[in-house]
């Protein structure tokens, strides 16, 4: 869900769009149901700047219960609002990683080890800009990931991202197979990056996949 771009938009510019009210602050929001709300504005195009700017300063301002949940939700949301921002969103995606990393610590298992994929596609991303970042680490890391659940397509589609960003393709092919075969069960912004990153490679046509997607 990641995507660090390569924008020069200010932090210090309000954010544009209006809030959704139903994003509106509620004394006892609940972190991770607004990360869902906010999720399903995303991925049906409705989102605004203003929503995930209020979204992650609802988030900050609830209370820390400790869990993996919590420290997964206020990496998550601060990924989204650092998304197009490019490096002047260094603070935030120090944020990303800080929150990533205790979610890991208090549940790697969480969602699946979704915050360990977060956290490599974060390092292979945008590692050169972060303290002690490292890209290579962040493949690793997206490895452990799909070898831990080779059956969850958004893993290989983030492996083969983290293939492609780093110049070498091929060793990617099986898993953007993987993920060409289970198309219909990545959301729509994951088929846009599937999309991309076939167009990337020079098309579809170059792998040479097995009837099962593999």
């Amino acid at each position: 869900m990641i995507s660090v771009g390569l924008g020069l938009a200010s932090l210090a510019c309000k954010p544009s769009g209006s809030v959704d009210p139903s994003l509106a602050p509620a004394e006892q929001a609940d972190p991770l149901a607004l990360y869902e709300l906010l999720e399903a504005r995303i991925a049906a195009g409705t989102d605004s700047e203003a929503d995930r700017v209020a979204a992650l300063e609802q988030v900050r301002a609830a209370a820390d219960d400790q869990s993996a949940a919590y420290a997964y939700v206020r990496a998550a949301i601060a990924g989204r609002v650092a998304e197009g921002r490019g490096l002047k969103a260094l603070k935030l995606l120090e944020e990303m990683r800080t929150w990533a990393l205790t979610s890991i610590e208090r549940d790697a298992e969480y969602r699946d080890m979704a915050a360990t994929r977060m956290l490599g596609t974060l390092y292979v991303l945008a590692g050169q800009h972060l303290a002690d970042g490292d890209s290579e680490a962040g493949l690793e890391l997206l490895e452990d990931v799909v070898a831990a659940h080779p059956d969850g397509p958004t893993n290989h589609l983030r492996l083969a991202e983290g293939y492609v960003a780093l110049g070498d393709p091929e060793p990617g092919f099986p898993s953007l197979c993987l993920a060409q075969g289970a198309r219909g069960q990545l959301s729509a912004e994951e088929q846009r990056l599937l999309d991309g990153l076939l167009k990337d490679i020079g098309g579809a046509e170059l792998l040479v996949c097995d009837e099962d997607g593999s």
